[in-house]
């Protein structure tokens, strides 16, 4: 069975990097979507696909899937790049207009 470890994104919403730290485990999708034939919503007969797992580190993740013979597809969390910028910056004499 293949799983998906990775380090979720912080929220739209938020302005700071709280809660940020933790990895999160998924399975990845068993059987295809059905639309219901009456009400037209999505479903699907794998209930898997709404099983989520947080660990506090990669490798709790890692020793767990390793303990149920999961397959494990880890994706690394990006860098940030940060741009320090002033409130100074808006008025600079090389600022381009």
């Amino acid at each position: 069975m293949k799983v998906r470890v990775y380090k979720p994104a912080k929220n739209a919403m938020q302005s700071g990097r709280a809660n940020s730290d933790q990895w999160v485990m998924e399975f990845e999708p068993g059987a295809k979507k059905i639309a219901d034939q009456l009400m037209g919503w999505i479903g699907s007969t794998d209930t898997r696909d709404q099983v989520k797992m947080y660990f506090d580190s990669l490798d709790e993740a890692q020793a767990f899937a390793v303990r149920h013979k999961l397959v494990a597809d880890i994706e690394q969390p990006k860098t940030r790049k940060l741009q320090i910028k002033t409130y100074a910056d808006n008025f600079a004499f090389k600022r381009v207009v």
